[in-house]
């Protein structure tokens, strides 16, 4: 089997190097690593030489969908993708266990991981305290267990590619920049195909970096209008859209009257009520965000 890393990257080089650096500590080795950047100042070219593995760097136009999907066009020979963030930290088995899960059951499509940590609930972790919390995992080698889940985790997702190219389904390109719940959007429309997976031996860090990251104004858009976007095309259901549009609004209408330094709350909820209006009017788009 052929497995390819893909990672899609903005703005973050001295972490990028980092998780390049854990990459090459696999106990199974990427047959590949594609790297995508919004610009040649992404990434340390210097320290990619001394990869144990081949590398190409990409380019595309900026957005996590349009640069994942380059990735996926450039896979040429490969069977399975797996689209780290660049602020995920693998475990050093996760390659060699994704390799086994996917040999193992051909109607696995989608797969994701278990997050030992995930800074993005709260300031960011450093990488120090990313490598300490993956050496304390206290259960590195758990008996494993594979449930079906209902859509993989973006900091950490794998593809059957031959699945994505039979069915011509990418990442929806219409979700710009940050693309918030592209990952959702893309395993509900590749699940009448095979398995979507969450397997427990799959386990790493999400550090969750704040640099990079898309604003608030714009996140808080994004919060109202993809999820509806995504109603519309019926890749998920209202239920679902509605319930994570009150949660995130919910919060940031809470969040916004002492809000903490690492969230733009008030940011957010100025987001979500531009997207509201947009809703009444008819004009919701989630390309707004390219105008704001």
């Amino acid at each position: 089997m052929k497995i390819a890393v893909g990672v899609a990257t903005c703005g973050r080089k001295a972490i990028l190097a980092a998780m390049i650096d854990r990459l090459a500590a696999q106990a199974r080795k990427p047959d590949h690593l594609f790297l995508c950047p919004t610009k040649d100042g992404d990434i340390d070219m210097a320290r990619l030489s001394s990869a144990p593995f081949p590398v190409t760097v990409l380019s595309s136009p900026q957005g996590s969908c349009p640069q994942r999907n380059a990735i996926i066009d450039a896979a040429v020979g490969i069977d399975v993708v797996v689209f780290f963030d660049d602020d995920f930290f693998p475990a050093t088995n996760y390659l060699a266990e994704a390799e086994a899960l996917f040999e193992a059951d051909e109607e696995i499509v989608v797969a994701t991981g278990e997050v030992v940590r995930d800074g993005i609930l709260g300031p960011g972790l450093t990488a120090k305290e990313a490598d300490e919390a993956l050496a304390a995992d206290a259960t590195p080698f758990p008996a494993p267990v594979i449930e079906d889940t209902h859509n993989a985790y973006g900091c950490n997702m794998i593809f059957r590619r031959k699945a994505m190219l039979a069915n011509g389904i990418y990442f929806d390109e219409d979700l710009p920049l940050y693309a918030w719940q592209e990952d959702v959007d893309l395993c509900r429309r590749l699940r009448p195909f095979g398995k979507i997976v969450k397997f427990n031996r799959l386990r790493g860090v999400h550090l969750g970096v704040k640099a990079g990251r898309t604003s608030g104004l714009r996140f808080g858009y994004s919060q109202v209008a993809n999820p509806l976007y995504l109603v519309k095309k019926r890749s998920v259901s209202l239920k679902w859209a509605l319930k994570l549009m009150g949660g995130n609004v919910a919060s940031n209408l809470a969040g916004s009257l002492n809000p903490p330094p690492y969230i733009d709350r008030r940011g957010r909820l100025q987001g979500n009520l531009i997207a509201f209006g947009h809703l009444l009017s008819g004009s919701l788009d989630p390309k707004h965000i390219n105008r704001m």
